[in-house]
């Protein structure tokens, strides 16, 4: 086997866990739950897309939103997406956040009428964006 370099290793290493993250819910028969963690990301790119393609949304909205689709679309996170849950958090803290400036100046109907996943996810997205912003814990 040839030698590579640390990074590569590091990122097989990691395509490995997400892989085994998401046969382990596919076997434990949460196979929703797999869809969703394996279409999270593709899933807010395609949110951030259409909410700064919609003319219903401000021009600061889209602004914010252009920042939110470069760091989701970015190859290099602060935590890799690829490492499961800890990944998908951090990405999950930036799109909530995101969301919850988009949600305070465009609406919660214009957002949720982007989203082509799961309507519970971006709800839970939503909804636990609405108590932080009330002081309650999520």
């Amino acid at each position: 086997m040839p030698d590579l370099p640390g990074w590569a290793l590091a990122l097989v290493v990691a395509i490995a866990v997400y892989i085994a993250f998401i046969a382990a819910l596919v076997v434990s028969g949460r196979r929703a739950m797999a869809r969703e963690a394996a279409l999270f990301i593709p899933n807010l790119i395609g949110l951030f897309r259409g909410l700064v393609a919609d003319p219903s949304v401000p021009w600061h909205a889209k602004v914010v939103l252009a920042l939110g689709l470069t760091y989701l679309a970015m190859p290099i996170d602060l935590v890799p997406d690829m490492i499961p849950v800890v990944g998908h958090l951090t990405t999950a803290i930036v799109a909530a956040l995101v969301l919850g400036y988009v949600v305070r100046v465009s609406g919660r109907d214009t957002v949720e009428r982007h989203w082509r996943g799961d309507p519970a996810v971006i709800r839970r997205l939503l909804r636990s964006e609405a108590k932080e912003q009330d002081g309650r814990a999520p």
